[in-house]
């Protein structure tokens, strides 16, 4: 991952250099690779690298051809080759071989709706001089997080984390009690709400533009399930296969080592089942289990690591693992009620030491209804007492 933050001043007051340093250096374990600036007159950007793609060229800020616009990008774009092709057909020019490169000559093109050519995640955060406008984006389903606040003079701040934002002296640590309210319904704090009274998430699948103090926000998609298909279970399979594949060989560009974290559940083993079609070396599996037997899924794991000829890494959790609490406190930065955030802190930091990209299977117990509570409310559904309650008017 890397990490972008910066901020434009809505009066003719310089950028401060220094402050932007410290808000950078606030989110420097995103990127450890490298840092880049971007400061001119009243506006500041920044960002930290984790290189992947072009290792040696792909350093931000990334300016459009004629330099009239700049771009720190968090995240990856996996149909940039195809985006650049396009773009040098209309008769862009490029000086880098990245995917970064891509998103601001797109920008140049179509504006705002470049983001409706981009296949992956990303946050995203473009100034341009002859506008003077400011541009952030987040991905459709909000994989990168990118949070901002619109303070009551006009200016504009941003960054990937809180520690990020939290490092302007603008911003302060005032709580916002509504979203204590929310964290207690739901065991999270729903966007665009934050902790924090002053500062705003950019919500999943929209644009902001900052542009003479002012704001607007807009949503550039949103998920239509009215379109209907009627195919058979096997279609289903075989459809639902290709879309997969075809979705982990995207994620699979990369210029570092890449590996997979497993745990033997159906979305993860897909995941690494699918990695092993597309690799022509084995693929490095990363699983995290603990000592008590009953809630270790290492076996699960290790069979699915067989089964593929992967290369296996095993880790075990221990008691002191609730010593890294703080730190995990930290980047969240706000209420997160999910305990698993532990364990994947541990198999991340192990898989740290292998690889530098790992896949996983997040978001497969949704998006296959994978959780117990879903064939709860199907048994529930079909009970009389919940019918006639649903039928109320």
């Amino acid at each position: 991952m890397c990490g972008i933050t910066g901020f434009v001043n809505n009066s003719a007051e310089a950028a401060d250099r220094g402050m932007l340093e410290a808000m950078n250096r606030a989110i420097i374990h995103r990127g450890p690779d490298e840092d880049g600036f971007y400061v001119k007159e009243n506006v500041g950007l920044a960002m930290r690298r984790l290189s992947i793609i072009d290792l040696a060229g792909g350093q931000q800020p990334i300016r459009n051809a004629d330099g009239t616009k700049w771009i720190v990008f968090n995240g990856e774009i996996y149909n940039y080759r195809e985006l650049r092709r396009e773009m040098e057909e209309r008769g862009h020019k490029f000086y880098t071989n990245s995917d970064t490169e891509a998103i601001v000559h797109l920008y140049d093109e179509f504006g705002p709706d470049c983001l409706d050519h981009l296949r992956g995640m990303f946050a995203i955060a473009i100034w341009d001089e002859r506008e003077r406008s400011l541009f952030l984006a987040r991905d459709r389903v909000g994989k990168k997080p990118l949070l901002y606040s619109h303070r009551p003079n006009g200016d504009l701040i941003f960054g990937s984390e809180f520690a990020a934002l939290l490092a302007h002296p603008a911003i302060t640590r005032e709580v916002d009690p509504a979203a204590i309210d929310s964290y207690l319904s739901f065991l999270c704090v729903p966007a665009p709400q934050t902790a924090f009274k002053g500062i705003r998430k950019l919500e999943p699948g929209h644009w902001l533009r900052w542009k003479d103090g002012r704001v607007e926000t807009h949503r550039y998609w949103l998920p239509d399930f009215s379109k209907k298909i009627k195919i058979s279970e096997e279609e289903a399979i075989e459809e639902t296969t290709r879309i997969l594949r075809e979705a982990t060989r995207m994620r699979m560009i990369s210029e570092v080592p890449l590996g997979a974290f497993l745990s033997g559940g159906v979305d993860s083993s897909t995941v690494v089942a699918l990695m092993a079609e597309e690799s022509s070396t084995p693929v490095k599996t990363f699983s995290i289990g603990f000592e008590d037997q009953d809630f270790s899924e290492l076996k699960y794991a290790k069979k699915v690591a067989e089964h593929i000829g992967a290369e296996h890494h095993e880790f075990i959790v221990r008691p002191d693992a609730a010593d890294v609490i703080p730190l995990l406190v930290e980047h969240y930065g706000e209420p997160y009620a999910d305990s698993s955030a532990l364990p994947t802190y541990y198999v991340a930091r192990e898989t740290r030491k292998h690889v530098t990209v790992a896949l996983n299977g997040d978001g497969g117990d949704e998006s296959f209804a994978g959780y117990e509570r879903y064939m709860a409310m199907q048994i529930a559904e079909a009970t009389p007492a919940f019918r006639a309650l649903s039928e109320r008017p």
